[in-house]
This record gives C-alpha cells, structure tokens and sequence, in this order.
C-alpha cells in the first residue's frame, strides 16, 4: 500500500469549501499581513518581499479563524493574530532553511541560496521583530505572553533537535517533546488564541489547544515521512534533509531499535558513516518503520478529532475534523 492511499482522508472537501466560514476574515488577515510586511528601502524590499513566495496554505491563521468560529465569532483581534503567527511560520521556515543548506522551498528558490546566510538570519530575526510589534498592537497582554511563550518552546524545540544530530540514542520520548515544540506548539499556540479571544470557556480554550498539539504532532511525523519518501517535483521543497542532516526522525528510530536485529545494526552503522535515504528505504520497509510512524500520525488525528467535541457541530468544526486528516495526507 502507498503511502498517500495508507494516509488518504476519508471524506472530500474542496479547498473553497475548506475557506468558505472564514473566507472574508482570511483576505483580512492577508491584508494585514501584507502591510506589516511593506518596506520602501530599496535594498531591503526585494529580500522582504521575497518570503511571498513561500506562500502556502496559511495552515496557522486558517486553524485560529475556524477556531474563533467554532467557538462562536471572529474579532478584529483574529485577523492581527492571524498575521502575527503567519509571521512567526515564515520566520522559521527562513531559519529551517538555513539549518537544513535547503535551496527550494514551495518550489521557489531559499532566501539564504539567494542573498546568502547571513542575510537571512537577519531576515527570520526581522519577521520575529515585526510579528510581535504586531502583536503589541492587540492592546491585550495575554498575546503578547501566549505568543512569546510559543516562540520559546519552538526555539527550544530547534535548539534541542540541532543539538542532538547523529544522536542514535535518541528516545522517542525525546523525540515527541522535540516536534511538540518546533511544531506542535505554534499550531496549539493558534487553537488556544482562535477559543480565548472568541470568548470560550477555559475547559473549550484547553480542549482546542490540545486539538492544534495533536494536529502539529501528526503534521511533522507526516514530514519526517514525506522527508524519507516524497517526490521533490510534488512537495516543491528540498527533501532527505533530515538524513543528510543527521535529524533522527520518528521512522529512524523505529528502524534503530528493530527487532530484527540485523536491519537495526546495519541501519546504525549507514547513518553513522554518511547515507542517503534512497539507501535506507529498503531497510525502513522491511523493518515496518514507515507503517509505524503511519499509524503514529493516524493516531494523533483521531487524538485531535477527539478534542473537538468539546465545541458544537458546525461548519467551522466539520472543517476542523478534515484538516486533522489532511495534516497526514499530503502529496508524498
């Protein structure tokens, strides 16, 4: 079975059927977004303005507005938070790619394969600025707190993984509190902003936080899968990053730690000394790696289902259900 068939959603939506309860709300978001990111330096407005192009499906400020709806209204506030994290995304896509020496990201050239590394540090530093003077803005402390608090766990979260490179030993508890951080706590971050400032209740506001933390868990299981396995022309970003990196990922360590103890030694021995992933797909498949992390993410989408019944059946939720699904089951 292929990976996309395994991972497959079990309903369809339209992508416009997926905006349609926040459709006027995202175009505002995208209004604020793109004043915030205005620039009349010449010098500075062609790299500024290049992080457009790594425009994706604005998974951040989607999940915040349907939150807001799910729980009741859509304010003001939403839509500068909603630019606010898009920021915050975009600031560390910017730094991935540099970590990782990545050259395309959504099938555009990288900010640092352009004007170099140094620049765009300076760039991902900006965007971090820029986003919380936006979240200033708000006139509400509680942004400020919930959002700066999410920027630590997702620095510690990228410190933890560098800092743990070539780690054979690494644990999947280490694993899971790396990827809670770097990823899963900015889309719970959205969740607990979309309920807080729609008025919800704290038992409905920690119910949708957890929703975003399950969904960002099953979203990056997806990618170190999507890393190890995906077609480049289909995902339109540079991949076998991880490998090359030497990022121990969920299906690696689940190969390190086979049963069969053949596969796991052999498996040691080729990322201790330099491999690639095309090397190490066979032993993943033979080992059932790549199925366990599968059923991993499959399982953090039912978690992340779960938590919405916490909130009343809408369009807005229904939307909400799909999106866990869809989080694993992108083009690989």
């Amino acid at each position: 079975m292929s990976v996309t068939t395994l991972l497959a959603p079990s309903v369809s939506v339209s992508v416009p059927d997926l905006l349609s309860p926040v459709t006027g709300d995202l175009a505002e978001v995208e209004r604020v977004l793109s004043r915030w990111l205005e620039n009349k330096n010449p010098r500075l407005a062609p790299v500024i303005d290049h992080v457009r192009h790594f425009r994706g499906k604005r998974l951040r400020p989607l999940l915040l507005l349907l939150t807001a709806k799910a729980c009741g209204r859509v304010t003001p506030a939403h839509h500068t938070l909603g630019a606010v994290v898009e920021m915050i995304h975009t600031a560390t896509l910017v730094h991935d790619d540099i970590l990782d020496s990545a050259t395309t990201r959504r099938k555009v050239a990288t900010v640092n394969s352009i004007w170099g590394v140094q620049p765009a540090v300076l760039l991902g530093d900006y965007l971090f600025t820029r986003a919380f003077h936006l979240a200033a803005t708000v006139g509400d402390a509680r942004a400020c707190e919930l959002i700066g608090a999410a920027t630590d766990r997702v620095c510690e979260g990228e410190l933890s993984q560098l800092l743990n490179k070539g780690n054979l030993d690494l644990t999947e508890v280490e694993y899971f509190d790396i990827i809670d951080g770097k990823t899963a706590e900015l889309t719970a971050c959205c969740c607990h902003l979309g309920a807080l400032y729609a008025g919800a209740t704290p038992t409905v506001i920690e119910a949708m936080s957890r929703y975003g933390r399950y969904l960002g868990q099953a979203f990056q299981v997806a990618d170190d899968l999507l890393d190890l396995v995906g077609d480049e022309s289909k995902v339109g970003k540079s991949l076998g990053t991880d490998v090359d990196q030497g990022k121990m990922t969920l299906p690696l360590l689940h190969l390190l730690r086979s049963s069969q103890t053949e596969l796991s030694l052999k498996a040691r021995q080729m990322l201790a000394s330099g491999t690639d992933r095309a090397a190490l797909r066979p032993l993943l498949d033979e080992a059932g790696s790549l199925a366990y992390a599968r059923r991993i993410a499959l399982d953090l989408v039912h978690r992340a289902q779960t938590e919405l019944q916490e909130v009343p059946p809408s369009p807005a939720r229904s939307i909400l259900e799909y999106m866990a699904e869809k989080a694993v089951s992108r083009e690989m």
